[in-house]
């Protein structure tokens, strides 16, 4: 939200921000369609208009939520799931800050809006950063941050008489501040003589385009009225049997009944039990492991939940599926094991954009990246640095591939970014992150942040406080955040379990100097091992090229340079490795849109 220089951040009365942070209740379970449940995806071309008024505000003064919005003035075709900046042509909407607006009139089942004993829930899978949506001029939830799903409840809407269509408007702000995930600050230029009255741009301290807009599915799926709300399962091994630990949330009714059965990729029922929680014991169980670390790797049963309960219509069924690996994970003082072997990250980083789309979720593509993954005989990669898709979660549980599951916390370099304020939003998204992200076997730790200013005097109290919540939330993980502080002045590292450390040697300094290399990265290794006895994950590491430039003996910027870069670190972490470091991530596995500079 914007408004003239003398304040940079406006706020838009209670509509927006007088609750404080919209706390999801209840689960977030993916949806997926059953005996007793639909799904209707919303994709494909949405009514959109971008507010380019001064204040960003004129949606909200004339309530464009309340008509259908070709009436208060021109859209385009806007495609979701994508990013709004690089589909148009328009200059000024590709480098847009502040609210857009979407609109989508859709028809339902009969049966949806008919049976009373069905429950109709929309659901937004990711809208970049502030989000308001209305049903039918009628406003339901709002929500802050991107990059993780939320939903409501609109059975009444729908349900509340003869409809003909079914309209849906969402507003999203893309606006960062000192407080959001990832942060950010507007600046206003108000130089008369170099720029046009009102001026400003949106300052960012991450180094990746701030592509904004709705990036997941819009969804529409139904439950019963009493329904398996959240399951949480949590898998141990004991000698040769898997124990797969359940734990099931109902809602809608105190009288229930609830069976529980497992099945193998056979179909063969392995496992069975009853009620709310409990442990289910598998003998000669297949293991979850990582690809290329078994020769089935990636193994996963299918926890079958069926839920019966009485209500004053009658009976009422539930049924979910939730694929299940079943694994352990551990940290020594310089090993990570899955399964009690150790486990060495071999992989990259990534980003979730590409041309057009931006950061809209594709399928060819995702599973074109997971290929060329397994090509490269990569066994993990790193979210950065936001939580990615859950179809991507998905795959990686089908495929073995590890993963780093990392939160929005990038770019934390202001103090004002470590302050109460940044501290509740940032505790709120470990819990929605983990409330989405903790079934999947393939997420076997949680990061908090990437390369936050950790030096500075508030981030010690920060970062204790913000792993110890996300500990709490999720005692069967390990927790990091990705440091580029020096080890004796990092004040957040004491509290992590895995210290992950980026660094860039002959590449952001001692340029062109490949020689120095191996000096300096062992240093590096050797004081961070002895300031905290922990094991190390080179989290980011290597340099850019342009494809097809060449240069012998090797410059910067040519394939060679890059080779030979790569080649130096590999002779370290070879050493390494035998010790105490337990991973190599390359940055970047592919090409990333970023800010244009020089």
């Amino acid at each position: 939200m914007l408004r003239g220089p003398a304040g940079a951040w406006a706020v838009l009365g209670p509509l927006l921000w007088g609750c404080g942070l919209a706390l999801l209740q209840g689960g977030m379970l993916y949806p997926r369609e059953s005996r007793s449940r639909e799904r209707k995806e919303l994709d494909g071309l949405w009514r959109f208009r971008a507010d380019f008024s001064d204040n960003r505000r004129q949606g909200f003064e004339q309530q464009w939520y309340r008509a259908p919005l070709r009436e208060s003035g021109p859209t385009l075709d806007m495609p979701v799931p994508s990013s709004f900046n690089d589909v148009g042509q328009d200059g000024q909407l590709r480098s847009f800050v502040g609210w857009v607006w979407y609109e989508r009139e859709i028809t339902l089942p009969q049966r949806w809006s008919e049976d009373l004993g069905m429950r109709v829930v929309l659901r937004i899978g990711s809208a970049h950063y502030y989000a308001i949506v209305w049903v039918n001029g009628v406003h339901v939830v709002e929500h802050e941050g991107g990059h993780l799903p939320f939903e409501a409840d609109v059975s009444k809407l729908v349900q509340s008489g003869p409809l003909s269509s079914c309209r849906i408007t969402i507003a999203i702000n893309n606006t960062l501040s000192p407080h959001t995930l990832p942060p950010g600050t507007i600046l206003y230029k108000t130089d008369p003589s170099k720029y046009p009255k009102g001026y400003f741009v949106q300052d960012t301290k991450f180094d990746f385009f701030n592509y904004a807009g709705l990036h997941r599915s819009v969804l529409l799926y139904t439950t019963p009225t009493t329904y398996i709300d959240d399951i949480t399962v949590t898998t141990d091994v004991d000698q040769d049997i898997g124990l797969v630990n359940y734990q099931i949330v109902v809602q809608g009714s105190d009288h229930f009944q609830l069976d529980v059965c497992l099945l193998d990729e056979e179909g063969k029922v392995v496992a069975k039990g009853a009620g709310a929680q409990g442990q289910l014991q598998v003998p000669s169980a297949h293991l979850w492991w990582p690809y290329l670390m078994h020769e089935h790797p990636a193994y996963l049963y299918s926890l079958e939940v069926k839920l019966t309960a009485q209500t004053a219509v009658g009976p009422v069924s539930d049924f979910y599926t939730l694929p299940v690996g079943i694994r352990t994970v551990a940290v020594t003082e310089s090993q990570f094991l899955i399964n009690g072997k150790p486990f060495y990250f071999h992989g990259v980083n990534k980003h979730e954009d590409a041309d057009i789309r931006g950061k809209g979720f594709d399928w060819p593509l995702l599973v074109k990246d997971f290929n060329l993954l397994r090509w490269l005989g990569a066994n993990a990669f790193r979210t950065s640095h936001y939580p990615y898709a859950e179809e991507v979660l998905q795959l990686c549980d089908r495929y073995g591939i590890v993963v780093i599951d990392e939160s929005p916390g990038v770019g934390i370099m202001l103090v004002e970014s470590f302050s109460n304020v940044s501290l509740q939003h940032h505790l709120q998204v470990m819990e929605e992150m983990i409330r989405r992200d903790k079934n999947h076997p393939a997420v076997v730790m949680w990061s908090v942040a990437n390369e936050p200013a950790s030096s500075l005097k508030p981030a010690g109290y920060y970062f204790k406080t913000l792993i110890a919540h996300t500990k709490a939330l999720d005692p069967s993980r390990p927790v990091t955040f990705v440091t580029n502080t020096k080890y004796d002045a990092d004040l957040g590292a004491p509290y992590v379990d895995v210290i992950c450390v980026n660094s860039y040697y002959s590449w952001y300094h001692d340029y062109g100097h490949m020689e120095v290399i191996q000096l300096q990265l062992a240093t590096q290794f050797e004081n961070w091992y002895e300031a905290y006895q922990k094991p190390i994950i080179q989290s980011e590491y290597g340099a850019d090229a342009i494809a097809g430039f060449h240069q012998d003996p090797p410059l910067m910027f040519s394939e060679e340079y890059q080779k030979g870069l790569l080649e130096q670190y590999h002779v370290v972490l070879d050493q390494k490795r035998k010790e105490y470091v337990v991973g190599e991530l390359i940055w970047n596995f592919a090409d990333f849109m970023t800010d244009q500079c020089y």
